[in-house]
């Protein structure tokens, strides 16, 4: 399996070290998560409060990491921006999972990736969630078919933000960079404000 955009290496890798390579990333993943204590739904559940917003620092700065890297491994033309995959854009669908997906988490206190941290953790919550999550799946793959047309009735394809604000990249990933610190101060005075020693 040779290993071409969005990388630009002339060596091939095989699928084996490669899927290898997965599972041990997402091993580390889920250990940083259980040693940051994102296993524990009482305490993801304090970001709703606005009591502990670690989560949220957490995720946004993963996030403006990657855009960061990005950027500068294309800009030294080791990564193709164009070649990275994207996955399609479907406005009224993913508007509904996404209130649907919210509500699941503050009921529940867990999203799927730290619930799978809480199964392997041997907390019973954590499993609740995983097999409601994975009977969704099946549902969902069960009944994908008869939605196909509605699903794709909004489609706005594979559209990212710099293609939507018609942006140069480098200067969408500084104003979110900057978006990132000013949400970061907000969300430490939050913080302060409804104070981080509170308990749920």
């Amino acid at each position: 399996m040779e290993l071409t955009a969005p990388f630009q290496f002339n060596y091939e890798i095989p699928e084996g070290v490669l899927l290898l390579f997965a599972l041990l990333t997402g091993i580390v993943f889920g250990m940083f998560l259980e040693k940051a204590g994102f296993g524990n739904a009482r305490k993801l559940v304090q970001q709703f409060y606005f009591t502990d917003m670690a989560m949220f620092k957490v995720l946004f700065s993963a996030i403006v990491t990657a855009m960061i890297g990005i950027y500068w491994l294309s800009y030294f033309g080791v990564l193709d921006i164009t070649q990275i995959y994207i996955n399609g854009s479907y406005l009224w669908p993913q508007l509904i999972g996404g209130v649907v997906f919210g509500f699941g988490f503050v009921i529940c206190g867990l999203c799927p990736g730290t619930s799978c941290v809480a199964v392997f953790t041997g907390k019973l919550d954590g499993l609740a969630v995983f097999a409601g999550m994975f009977t969704g799946l099946i549902i969902f793959g069960e009944v994908e078919p008869w939605l196909h047309t509605a699903i794709n009735f909004s489609s706005m394809g594979d559209i990212s933000l710099y293609e939507l604000f018609n942006m140069n990249y480098g200067v969408l990933t500084f104003l979110i960079t900057l978006f990132a610190l000013g949400a970061f101060w907000i969300a430490g005075r939050v913080e302060q404000r409804f104070g981080t020693s509170h308990s749920i």
